[in-house]
């Protein structure tokens, strides 16, 4: 049987969503976002970062975050969630590749982001060692429908390209 050759590129899908609860902080792509709530989680509750781990995982068909990280497991009790980022970044090193690019956005009612773009995105490109011109990180609100919309929660999405380097 012979082994087929890797793909020159995977494309993944990663989605998180995370309760609003207050007496958390509110990390997001590994900003502390100043913020009388945070995210309810197992762990920080980053829900960027963990979009993002679930996308390099899709693209890997690796399964997902909770496979890798299950909230069940007290090791993971409050976790920084780069640490899951690199564990999926590390596995797709080990298969050969890389990003090429990842496409975000965090719906979110309040607060208003606009003004960490910068930051959120300087630190995802850190993250995952990818130049800013290569990381979009985007904002929108859920227009108070549903329970994003309600400020019950909050959601990330993320897509991220993985090539292959030979």
């Amino acid at each position: 049987m012979t082994v087929p050759a890797p793909l020159p590129f995977r494309v993944g899908q990663g989605w998180d969503s995370h309760r609003i609860e207050t007496g958390r902080p509110l990390i997001l792509g590994g900003v502390h976002i100043p913020c009388d709530f945070g995210l309810a989680g197992h762990s920080d509750a980053d829900v960027l970062f963990h979009a993002i781990t679930d996308a390099i995982l899709g693209a890997l068909a690796a399964g997902d975050i909770g496979m890798h990280f299950p909230d069940t497991d007290p090791a993971w009790k409050n976790a920084g969630s780069l640490q899951f980022l690199r564990h999926a970044l590390q596995l797709a090193a080990e298969q050969s590749y890389r990003i090429a690019n990842i496409d975000s956005t965090i719906i979110l009612e309040r607060p208003k982001l606009s003004t960490f773009r910068s930051a959120i995105r300087t630190a995802v490109s850190r993250a995952v060692d990818l130049p800013e011109t290569a990381v979009s990180v985007k904002f929108k609100t859920a227009e108070r429908v549903g329970p994003v919309g309600e400020g019950l929660s909050c959601e990330a999405q993320a897509l991220v390209v993985l090539v292959f380097q030979s």
